[in-house]
């Protein structure tokens, strides 16, 4: 395949993860209004919240088929444009029940696109030779705080949510569907059996899923939790918690940038064994700190050890797969499904013993992230011929 078309295929991937990222990062600012719009209480706003999370894991398996069918490129153009009107709808909701079925829906597109734009990035890594998934997924994290940029202004400047994220939607429904005819037009080969409706994953992909579930346990733990360590086991101020996730953010958003020099010297399996260790070292840290510095160092080394462990989850599980989008569907679902589980597990640990013991969890998952490196080794696709199916 000539080189120019893999480039641009290449700017237009990273482009596209840029806009996924930018609508989440957009949505996230507006929650408080959402709240504060619908009347809702904390717990059914938690409820609401649930929603995207079992939209993604519900439907994320079954796009491998789909994706089949269609070609990768026409799947991810469909699926980025669909999840860019998405971010205008969540603000029209009129009330609670009417909110939590379209949340279920945004999250639906949302896993369907991430597993479709991995895909897609994962065969055009394949033609480059040369590893591009951290930065892909650093993509993202820049398209992210894109989007929140915009819409801390526009809360701050009391713009009326509905109209935000409407302007945001056409503005990246633009940006995305611009990139869309870059995309690589990769399809199934004749003859080839489409996936199951649904999709078990194999063994192989079952290991890898675990390290990615570990992976995302830590991020998320970090993520959702971070301040209100410094808060509660430091007792630092609001501004100095607050710090603890933009370090977090930053070196984890630094780790995905940086990630694919690392990954071309050193290969998957010595870089997720490295970023273990790093993370694990972070998780030691924050549990044994009792003031800030210390304590932000380890939410940084966590941040920056988990930083390229998905993305290099994902293309290995791409290359495994009888197809990226089967391989990576199947390993999206066990990793995303920590998101679903940590929040909730630290706070209950941290309800009956302490926030550091709680804090034990995410270290013990670091480590075994490292000692499940090697599974990142590239193995051929023909392995994978157990898959099991719904």
């Amino acid at each position: 395949m000539d080189r120019g078309i893999v480039r641009r295929a290449r700017v237009a991937i990273a482009v596209t993860f840029a806009v996924h990222g930018a609508v989440s990062g957009s949505f996230a600012t507006r929650i408080p209004w959402l709240q504060e719009h619908l009347g809702a209480g904390p717990g059914e706003l938690g409820l609401a919240l649930l929603a995207p999370a079992v939209g993604s894991l519900v439907t994320m398996p079954m796009v491998g088929r789909f994706a089949h069918r269609v070609g990768v490129r026409p799947a991810t153009r469909l699926l980025i444009a669909l999840w860019c009107v998405m971010l205008a709808l969540p603000a029209l909701a009129p009330g609670l029940a009417v909110l939590w079925v379209t949340l279920l829906v945004y999250g639906a597109v949302a896993g369907m696109c991430d597993v479709v734009m991995n895909a897609q990035g994962i065969e055009v890594e394949q033609r480059l030779g040369r590893s591009i998934m951290p930065g892909l997924h650093g993509m993202w994290s820049v398209g992210g705080l894109a989007g929140g940029a915009v819409g801390v202004a526009a809360a701050h400047a009391g713009v009326d949510a509905r109209v935000h994220l409407a302007a945001m939607a056409a503005v990246l429904l633009v940006v995305g569907a611009a990139a869309g005819p870059w995309l690589l037009d990769v399809r199934a080969p004749a003859g080839q059996d489409a996936p199951a409706r649904f999709v078990l994953p194999s063994r192989p992909l079952l290991v890898l899923g675990a390290v990615g579930f570990c992976a995302v346990f830590g991020e998320a733990a970090a993520q959702d939790w971070c301040a209100v360590y410094l808060r509660q086991v430091t007792g630092t101020s609001p501004g100095v918690a607050a710090f603890a996730y933009t370090g977090f953010a930053f070196t984890m958003a630094a780790g995905r940038l940086g990630g694919d020099l690392v990954v071309r010297r050193v290969g998957p399996v010595v870089s997720v064994r490295l970023s273990g260790l790093l993370a694990t070292a972070g998780g030691v840290l924050v549990v044994a700190a009792r003031t800030p510095p210390p304590a932000i160092a380890g939410f940084m080394l966590i941040g920056l050890g988990v930083a390229v462990v998905v993305p290099l989850v994902f293309a290995a599980a791409g290359n495994a797969g009888r197809t990226p989008s089967e391989g990576v569907a199947g390993v999206a679902t066990i990793s995303y499904s920590s998101g679903f589980v940590a929040p909730s597990m630290i706070g209950g640990v941290a309800s009956v013993t302490s926030l550091p013991i709680s804090f034990v969890l995410v270290t013990v998952a670091m480590a075994a992230v490292l000692l499940g490196a090697g599974s990142l080794a590239r193995r051929p696709p023909a392995e994978n011929t157990d898959r099991a199916a719904a």
